[in-house]
């Protein structure tokens, strides 16, 4: 089993920054992707970014300049800076980690909320 745990949500004003933090804990070994979803009231879950092992960073369309995803292997966290955030960037803000041979494993999200 994978435990994750997300922070550093919170209220921001639109324009602004905030980095979200995702610590795994457990059975870490073979995570071979990380990456954080998104899912706002009566919207689908949304893949915001990914970090793979050897493979170039994925992200989100709607994202793409303002977010960026980095993984620190030694302390077994996933960060998401976000910078020039906008009211529609609001949402829970999910982690998520994929194990061989084991599936997916999900945090219980943060919330992010960008409002004047």
């Amino acid at each position: 089993q994978v435990q994750l745990v997300e922070s550093g949500g919170g209220l921001v004003q639109p324009g602004g920054s905030l980095r979200l933090s995702c610590a795994a804990s457990g059975s870490i070994s073979n995570i071979y992707a990380m990456a954080w979803h998104r899912q706002a009231p009566e919207k689908q879950r949304e893949l915001v970014a990914l970090i793979r092992s050897g493979a170039t960073d994925y992200y989100a369309d709607s994202v793409k300049g303002r977010f960026t995803i980095s993984r620190d292997y030694a302390k077994n966290t996933v960060e998401l800076q976000m910078n020039n955030l906008k009211p529609e960037d609001s949402a829970v803000y999910l982690c998520s980690a994929d194990k061989t041979s084991a599936g997916r494993y999900w945090g219980q999200g943060t919330q992010v909320t960008v409002s004047s």
